[in-house]
């Protein structure tokens, strides 16, 4: 049995090896290094895939979460309501236009957001009277869109922005309707990690709203007006790498097909480690892209067995997120405590991911349960 990666970006190579290799060559023989053809292409080809008008590459996944907060006009006083258990830029690009992130608990059983958590957390903000409520950021949580029906009308009776945070989810989809749908705009990541990853940093944002397209296109490059040496607002310099865009347009075309895998791989993970780990939830009508194949462990002392005995057999795991977001130093002076969240608290110290991605092999997870049950 070959080695076990976490995620096989080798294999994925090797299998791409041709197309990725002459999209490589392309842009280096055109010279055209920033904003070449091939970014405009990708653009195209994302709007396709997604179902949204406009698409708006970006340097980072960062830069995708940050770029619409700006073209909102999101500043200090505001209030911008996003999950406790997620990667810290969800919350960060808040805090960069000088709002305040406001931490909602999420569901047990799908890691996501909890509708039921914003609602309160919205009221108690109302009750307050400090800050102003303005947007929503749910976010996909491994592949898996957030309950956005749910959240969608929460947000419209309160008259909420709502943005989605697919870094996680692209590839996902609710009855039919992928991820980067959602939301009045919608932000994903390439990270290499990722379900559709470049070489490097790289992200994509998405609207169906002209205004906010032409905002966004105006912030990626400075604040430009008609031309690059007129500046209308402040900008950013966040434009996608021309060499990534001609990566990722392989990557692109070989996804549905590595989707499929991975959601193999993980029906397969899941039939054998039944009543061992339990895994995220996937609700009825939603379809995961299974970025990340997170379990949740009976505590935090089998969580440290599990993962020691996988590394004893060659098992690379990681945790995805040993920290909650309320309670990241960084956010110390917003007052929150352990207890607030107890939902984000206890996933935290149980939760832990496998090895997942579109050359995972059924022997490879058969030795990987087998590792797991033995323990």
């Amino acid at each position: 049995m070959q080695k076990i990666v976490f995620n096989d970006l080798e294999a994925q190579y090797a299998h791409l090896k041709k197309e990725i290799d002459a999209g490589i060559a392309s842009v280096i023989e055109g010279c055209h290094f920033i904003s070449g053809p091939q970014v405009e292409e990708l653009e195209k080809a994302l709007c396709a895939y997604t179902g949204r008008k406009y698409c708006v590459t970006v340097s980072s996944g960062t830069d995708a979460l940050l770029m619409p907060l700006m073209a909102w006009g999101i500043h200090e006083g505001d209030a911008v309501f996003v999950p406790g258990f997620t990667f810290f830029a969800t919350a960060e690009v808040v805090s960069l236009t000088g709002a305040t992130p406001v931490f909602c608990d999420i569901d047990p059983h799908t890691f996501n957001m909890d509708p039921n958590s914003l609602s309160e957390q919205i009221e108690r903000v109302l009750r307050e009277g400090k800050l102003t409520p303005k947007a929503v950021i749910p976010v996909d949580l491994f592949g898996q869109p957030a309950e956005f029906p749910k959240i969608e009308e929460i947000c419209r009776e309160h008259h909420l922005l709502v943005m989605e945070d697919a870094a996680q989810g692209f590839g996902g989809a609710i009855d039919g309707k992928r991820a980067c749908c959602f939301g009045d705009v919608s932000a994903t990541s390439f990270f290499p990690a990722k379900v559709l990853g470049c070489y490097g940093d790289g992200g994509a944002i998405f609207t169906d709203d002209e205004e906010m397209y032409q905002k966004l296109v105006s912030i990626r490059v400075h604040g430009k007006g008609s031309y690059k040496y007129e500046n209308v607002r402040l900008g950013l310099n966040a434009r996608l790498d021309t060499m990534q865009a001609a990566i990722l347009l392989p990557k692109l075309r070989a996804l549905d097909g590595e989707i499929e895998v991975r959601n193999r791989m993980a029906a397969r993970y899941s039939e054998k480690l039944e009543g061992v780990v339990e895994p995220q939830k996937i609700l009825d009508g939603y379809f995961s892209s299974c970025g990340y194949y997170t379990v949740r462990a009976r505590d935090g002392a089998h969580r440290e067995v599990v993962m020691a005995g996988l590394k004893e057999k060659g098992v690379p795991t990681m945790i995805y997120y040993p920290i909650p977001l309320h309670l990241q130093k960084v956010y110390g002076s917003l007052g929150y405590k352990k207890g607030d969240l107890p939902v984000c608290e206890a996933l935290c110290e149980r939760v832990f991911s496998l090895p997942m991605h579109g050359y995972l092999t059924e022997e490879q997870v058969d030795f990987i349960c087998d590792t797991i049950k033995s323990l």
